[in-house]
C-alpha cells in the first residue's frame, strides 16, 4: 500500500492524473456521441429495421437500392449546386463587407453589429422570416421588385426559382465568416501597407498583393467551414420548401431525414449517414490538396 501512495505521490504520475481528469469529460463525450454512433450507423447499415420489428440482417441490400435511388441522385445533386453556388459566393460577400467593417470612421461597432446579428439568430426564425420576404403575393423581395416596375417572381413555387430563393437566403449569416475575415485583417501589420505606399501602390494592388496573400489562411478556412456547413444544410429545405417544388430543393440531409422519421428505414439512413462522411471527406481531401499549396502563412 506504501508503494502504491509513494507511487500516485509521485509528480509526474500526478501531472499525467491531472491530465486525463481534464481531457476524461472531452473523451467521454467522443466516445458517446461519435464513436458508440457511428459504430452502431455502419452495424445498421446492414440491416433492415423500422424501429418496430427486430433488425434483420440484410447485408449489402440497403447499397443496393442506394444505386438504384432516383431521390438519392437527386438530393446530391441539389446539395451539389447550392455547395458550388453558395459557398464561393458567401465567401466574396463576406470578404467584402469585412473590408468595409475594417474602415476605421465613427460608430463602426454599431454596423459590425448588425451585420453580425442574422448569424446568431435560431435557423427556424430565420426560415420562418425568410418564408415571408420570398411569398409571391405579399412578400418583402416582390413588392421591391413591383416598386421598380418588374414583374413578381413565384420564388418557392417554381423548381427553377426555388433553389436560387434558399442560396440567395443563404447570405442572411455570412456574419459569422465577416468576423472572421475581419479579425485575420486587423492582424495584417500595417507597416506592408505603408511600405506599398511609398512604392507607389494604390488600393486594388496592395488588396491583391497584400491583403489576400495574408488573408489567404483564414479564406482557406472560411472554405473548408463553408463546404461542410453546406452539405448539411437542411432546416431552410425543411421549413420553407419540404423539398420541392418537384425535389428541386431535397437537399441531401432532408431526404437522409425522411428516410429516418417518415420512411422508417433506419438501415439505409444509416447509409446515406456514412455516404454523407464519406463525401465530405473525399471533398475535403481534395480541398486542402488543390488548395494549400497556395495559402501563404508567414514565417514566425
Amino acid at each position: 500500500m506504501d508503494r502504491i501512495t509513494a507511487w500516485f505521490s509521485r509528480p509526474s504520475v500526478r501531472r499525467t492524473l491531472t491530465g486525463y481528469i481534464f481531457v476524461g469529460p472531452f473523451l467521454l463525450g467522443v466516445l458517446f456521441w461519435v464513436v458508440v454512433p457511428a459504430a452502431t450507423a455502419g452495424w445498421l447499415a446492414f440491416q433492415d429495421w423500422d424501429m418496430i420489428k427486430p433488425a434483420q440482417f440484410v447485408g449489402f441490400e440497403n447499397f443496393r437500392m442506394l444505386a438504384e435511388d432516383k431521390l438519392f441522385a437527386q438530393s446530391l445533386k441539389v446539395t451539389a449546386i447550392y455547395t458550388f453556388v453558395s459557398v464561393p459566393l458567401a465567401m466574396v460577400v463576406g470578404f467584402l463587407i469585412a473590408l468595409l467593417m475594417n474602415s476605421k470612421v465613427k460608430g463602426i461597432e454599431a454596423f459590425r453589429t448588425v451585420y453580425y446579428i442574422p448569424s446568431i439568430v435560431p435557423a427556424v426564425a430565420n426560415s420562418v422570416l425568410w418564408a415571408w420576404i420570398l411569398n409571391s403575393e405579399f412578400g418583402l423581395l416582390n413588392a421591391g421588385l413591383r416598386a421598380i416596375g418588374l414583374p413578381k417572381i413565384l420564388w418557392l413555387q417554381k423548381p427553377e426559382w426555388a433553389l436560387p430563393a434558399l442560396i440567395l437566403m443563404s447570405l442572411w449569416g455570412v456574419g459569422s465568416s465577416m468576423v472572421i475575415y475581419l479579425a485575420g485583417l486587423q492582424g495584417i501589420p500595417q507597416v506592408y501597407y505603408e511600405a506599398a505606399e511609398i512604392d507607389g501602390a494604390g488600393p486594388v494592388r496592395k488588396l491583391w498583393n497584400i491583403t489576400i496573400p495574408l488573408m489567404s489562411p483564414v479564406i482557406f478556412f472560411n472554405l473548408i467551414m463553408g463546404i461542410i456547413g453546406s452539405f448539411q444544410v437542411f432546416t431552410a429545405g425543411y421549413m420553407i420548401t419540404d423539398g420541392g417544388p418537384q425535389n428541386s430543393t431535397l437537399f441531401y440531409v432532408l431526404y437522409m431525414y425522411r428516410n429516418l422519421f417518415d420512411y422508417r428505414r433506419m438501415g439505409y439512413a444509416s447509409v446515406l449517414a456514412w455516404v454523407l462522411f464519406l463525401l465530405l471527406a473525399a471533398v475535403t481531401a481534395l480541398v486542402f490538396r488543390g488548395e494549400r499549396s497556395k495559402v501563404y502563412y508567414e514565417a514566425g
